[in-house]
């Protein structure tokens, strides 16, 4: 495992300019997300490529702009318009190929009770989405998200069942207490598939705090994790109002070098 953060924890700052910041800051394993289609150019890219490689940096994950929307381009019952979404899904695979990041982060659909299609439909079309990211070297991971389908560790399960070795999950912390659902269950359902994590912490009326900064149990989620033989990275992901000071993102990190071993981090 290592230490690494996502650029949406200085959103809105502009982009590169929040990767420069946290290259600063001594980080170098980035969630890199995607905020506008301007910053899928290729030019652009390239330009955060140099940034990461000239201070011995990498990108593991994307994120793309479009989550918000994938329950209308990609879960929906119109074949067409999910035969488009893929396509325009392509840009990410590319972007993400650019960056020589290998997950590409998915919310899916919303928890619509108005939704035409079925949830094995739901596993299908994630499927194919799959396929065609395996084909770019990269995989598309499902993360559990409020509001949406994935936010419930059964349907993680029934997702983890149904499709084998061909999914993939995203374990956000903050993400499953917000939904009222413990953490701890929700990486158990992901078991073995679970690829990517996104850190944070929490406590009575935060459900979003930087790691260190809450009462979660960050060991006993360690210990799960390894039980699943779980050897990905822990990324921090919290918003912008959930800390004051930029200097307290170096804090959270030395909380998780800690809990991974510092060793393992360089």
């Amino acid at each position: 495992m290592r230490s690494g953060i996502s650029t949406a924890c200085l959103y809105p700052m502009h982009l590169e300019q929040a990767l420069s910041t946290l290259i600063e800051f001594e980080f170098h394993i980035f969630e890199v997300f995607i905020n506008t289609s301007s910053e899928l150019k290729p030019d652009y890219l390239r330009t955060l490529k140099q940034m990461t490689e000239e201070s011995g940096s990498c990108v593991k994950s994307i994120h793309p702009f479009t989550s918000g929307f994938e329950s209308f381009l990609l879960f929906s019952d119109y074949e067409r318009r999910f035969c488009d979404g893929l396509e325009f899904y392509k840009h990410y695979f590319h972007a993400a190929n650019l960056l020589e990041a290998s997950i590409l982060v998915l919310h899916g659909q919303r928890n619509d009770k108005r939704s035409r299609i079925t949830e094995n439909e739901y596993f299908e079309h994630y499927a194919r989405l799959f396929e065609l990211g395996k084909s770019f070297g990269v995989t598309v991971a499902q993360e559990n998200v409020n509001l949406f389908r994935s936010d419930d560790p059964d349907f993680i399960r029934r997702m983890r069942n149904y499709l084998g070795d061909e999914c993939a999950f995203v374990l956000d912390v903050k993400q499953a207490v917000r939904g009222g659902e413990d953490p701890y269950e929700m990486c158990a359902a992901m078991g073995e598939r679970l690829v990517h994590v996104h850190i944070n912490d929490n406590k009575p009326g935060h459900d979003c705090l930087l790691p260190g900064s809450g009462t979660m149990d960050f060991d006993a989620l360690k210990r799960i994790m390894l039980e699943h033989g779980y050897s990905g990275d822990l990324i921090i992901e919290v918003y912008r109002r959930d800390f004051d000071k930029l200097q307290e993102l170096v804090h959270a990190k030395r909380v998780v070098e800690s809990l991974i071993g510092y060793d393992n981090c360089i």
